[in-house]
């Protein structure tokens, strides 16, 4: 029998730069130009999908973006190899039977204010950083299974969320300090400094 309507799911893995972190990606896509972070399985109420994701034990937090799920694992957990078939089964089950993956209702009514979106009362200063982040540093740190959100500008500091992989990874404070700070004061020039918001 062949079953129409579906297509046929694959899902491959990528390491990121923080090895808590895997990254799964899909041949569809999943929240496309978006992304949602849950720090917790508490906060997954918006999305089917990391609500199901939490079942497993050794999930500590899941951040879907576009096309790819972020997973991270606990520390006590023995190696990612282990695992990595289990979930990329389920992954491929859940897309395939076309399940939702985030409610975007919910998520409209959550109204979380670290964002990249322009809003109309942001000053010029707060637009163009908006901008640097949307244009350049998201496709980058997209690539590494994270995202970097703006939660507030204040006398030329830059306050900002890290996501996904980019949550807790060594190298993401370097990345911050040496990437994305370094580019904001070159073309921002009221920016003095960018830090990273603790979760």
């Amino acid at each position: 029998m062949i079953k129409t309507g579906n297509t046929v799911v694959s899902i491959y893995t990528e390491m990121t730069p923080n090895p808590e972190t895997m990254k799964f990606v899909a041949n569809k896509l999943l929240y496309p130009g978006k992304s949602i972070d849950f720090a917790d399985e508490a906060s997954a109420g918006p999305s089917p999908l990391a609500q199901e994701l939490f079942t497993f034990p050794f999930i500590k937090a899941v951040f879907i973006a576009s096309n790819f799920v972020t997973l991270t694992k606990t520390p006590d957990m023995a190696d990612w190899q282990d695992v990595i078939p289990t979930i990329k089964q389920f992954l491929k089950d859940y897309l395939e039977e076309g399940k939702a993956v985030v409610n975007e209702e919910e998520v409209a009514s959550m109204k979380t204010p670290n964002s990249n979106e322009v809003n109309a009362d942001d000053d010029d200063v707060v637009k163009r950083i908006k901008e640097l982040l949307e244009n350049y540093v998201k496709p980058a740190v997209e690539m590494d299974g994270g995202a970097i959100q703006f939660k507030s500008y204040d006398n030329g500091v830059v306050n900002l969320a890290m996501q996904g992989s980019c949550s807790g990874c060594p190298s993401s404070t370097i990345t911050l300090k040496a990437g994305i700070e370094g580019m904001m004061k070159r073309m921002i020039p009221e920016v003095k400094e960018v830090v990273a918001e603790a979760e």
